[in-house]
């Protein structure tokens, strides 16, 4: 009778066994078919004509004003799933802000920024953050940044009023908080420090040490 018993438990085991196998390859099965769908969801638009959907007028920063640079100066994309943001590269325009809005429409422009800031402390979004901007004239730093411009010249400290330090700052450190950016000045760079690029912007009078400051002090309120 024992050994029976012993032989009854190893069928046993052997059926539970085999059901388990079963039961969890299909488990296993389903789990990846799961997978494949959502990752089907999430890029189909990337098929030749077809666009992912965009809302009109949306924008990533509250109070931000939306007007659109053309689509010659951008690339879509799904940031950052498929490229991870982790810079934000400090412009300046070198022009008044009307002047770069009209250039960032300019398809022959090739170039444009997200965002542009005005020395009156006014942001406007030209590109949503989840797509490339072509910003800093180098494509690895264009797909892993947020770009933002601010109105004025690199050689007159006077353009860079407080309202703009302060609303870049806010901007600076929600875009830091929501892709869990360092605030240092590793990750927040202007783009004369992008490399091969021919810029010098933001230039000897853009102080880095308030800005910096700003930036954290608005990220620990963020936080």
């Amino acid at each position: 009778m024992g050994a029976r018993r012993a032989s009854g438990n190893k069928d046993g085991d052997r059926r539970i066994g085999r059901r388990a196998l079963i039961v969890g390859g299909a488990a296993a099965a389903a789990g990846t078919a799961v997978l494949a769908r959502d990752e089907l969801a999430r890029l189909w638009w990337r098929v030749p004509g077809v666009e992912k959907p965009r809302e009109p007028g949306a924008v990533d920063h509250a109070g931000a004003r939306w007007v659109a640079a053309s689509d010659a100066n951008w690339r879509g994309a799904d940031r950052p799933d498929d490229f991870g943001i982790d810079m934000v590269i400090v412009h300046v325009t070198q022009g008044s802000f009307d002047s770069a809005v009209k250039a960032f429409q300019d398809p022959g422009h090739k170039a444009a920024t997200h965002y542009i800031v005005g020395q009156d402390g006014r942001v406007t979004q030209m590109i949503r953050e989840l797509d490339v901007a072509y910003h800093a004239g180098n494509r690895d730093y264009n797909e892993r940044s947020v770009g933002i411009e601010h109105e004025g010249f690199v050689d007159r400290p006077q353009d860079f009023t407080d309202e703009m330090y302060e609303a870049s700052a806010r901007l600076t450190a929600r875009i830091c908080a929501r892709y869990d950016i360092p605030v240092d000045r590793e990750h927040i760079i202007g783009h004369v420090e992008v490399p091969g690029t021919d810029h010098t912007d933001p230039g000897p009078h853009w102080d880095w040490d308030r800005y910096m400051q700003l930036v954290r002090r608005a990220r620990t309120g963020t936080a």
